[in-house]
């Protein structure tokens, strides 16, 4: 791929995501010394009492914090926090790239999410809570919106006419060892997406990997002890073991090179993905139906099942990455990511970053 074509690439890599839906209700950035304004002509005494602030009272808080304990997985605790299968469902892949729910998080992990209660909300707080800990509601200043966010709160069924948004702003997951945050942003031209705090996009331009795998049963190694041919080889990728006949998904999108048998391989699709990466998906069962040398498949797309043809010992995925025609361990390799939030949309980010990370 020539240079102009890879910055071509990087240019559309946003126009194909899936931003989430036009009613994801994302918090405008505003000055955080934003504030309520006296009426003209009223003293700085009269606008500090009297009905005014009795009506500041009254309003709810712009946020409400919930934390939960995971015990089995980040969709079940996703799932008691009251959030829809399809907004787990973007986070997973939203995390995909940072986190290996699958190694990293374990039971006792935490999930924090922030969500901006409905405005004219009477009584935004909901019966959601899974621990002490796990609905706070706070407009306090940066300093001691840590303190209340540990705070437990009583929880109360939430009213219809009050209905807050159920898609979180800001998520934190923390592992025991470390952290990771994603920030929902809609961006000047209308979609929204999560972000890390620095403004890189959480969603991956190329995944982790391509199957629901039971376990890692090889991996990736300058030398290694082949079980078929008992001689000492690389092992070029990592092998994933799955069940015959589970779906196997494109990591990236890119042009099939190679659908066919290939020694040792077995039954086997190639992909030259965008820039200098390549994969390889071996040992399959079948391809998809149709698929052939010069498709372009997308991010996700279906394009073979487990199988174990070729020098198999049993039914795995074999899966390389190949960075300028290199292997390199899939496992571990530095995965591209879409360009980072620029100019106005990167500033107004960021004083959104500063007034939700000081809830989680």
């Amino acid at each position: 791929m020539t240079s102009a074509a890879w910055h071509l690439h990087r240019a559309s890599l946003h126009a194909n995501d899936d931003a989430l839906g036009e009613g994801a209700n994302v918090s405008a950035a505003l000055p955080a010394s934003a504030g309520v304004r006296s009426n003209a002509g009223a003293s700085a005494s009269d606008a500090a009492s009297g009905p005014a602030v009795a009506k500041a009272a009254a309003e709810p808080p712009p946020y409400r914090v919930k934390t939960a304990v995971v015990e089995h997985s980040f969709s079940e605790a996703a799932q008691r926090l009251g959030l829809d299968a399809a907004t787990t469902a973007q986070l997973t892949k939203a995390f995909a790239g940072r986190v290996d729910f699958r190694r990293d998080l374990q039971r006792g992990s935490e999930v924090s999410f922030v969500f901006r209660n409905a405005a004219g909300s009477a009584n935004p707080q909901t019966n959601a809570q899974t621990n002490p800990q796990a609905d706070t509601q706070t407009n306090a200043p940066a300093s001691d919106a840590r303190a209340a966010a540990s705070t437990s709160t009583p929880t109360q069924p939430a009213t219809s006419a009050g209905a807050a948004s159920r898609t979180p702003v800001a998520v934190r997951i923390s592992t025991g060892t470390a952290s990771h945050d994603l920030f929902l942003y809609r961006n000047l031209a209308g979609k929204a997406f999560y972000y890390s705090a620095d403004g890189h996009s959480a969603a991956p331009s190329f995944l982790r990997y391509p199957v629901k795998f039971t376990r890692i049963s090889s991996h990736f190694a300058l030398r290694r002890l082949d079980p078929v041919t008992h001689r000492i080889q690389p092992h070029e990728g990592v092998d994933l073991a799955a069940p015959v006949g589970t779906p196997v998904h494109a990591t990236a999108r890119g042009t099939v090179t190679w659908v066919g048998w290939k020694t040792g391989y077995g039954k086997v699709v190639m992909l030259d993905n965008f820039g200098p990466y390549s994969t390889t998906f071996a040992h399959l069962s079948r391809y998809a139906k149709h698929l052939k040398a010069g498709d372009s498949v997308r991010q996700g797309q279906v394009i073979g099942y487990v199988g174990a043809t070729g020098w198999a010992t049993g039914p795995h995925l074999h899966y390389e990455v190949h960075v300028d025609q290199v292997a390199q361990d899939p496992l571990t390799v530095d995965l591209p990511h879409r360009d980072p939030l620029r100019g106005a949309d990167k500033q107004r980010f960021a004083q959104q970053v500063e007034r939700l990370d000081a809830l989680l």
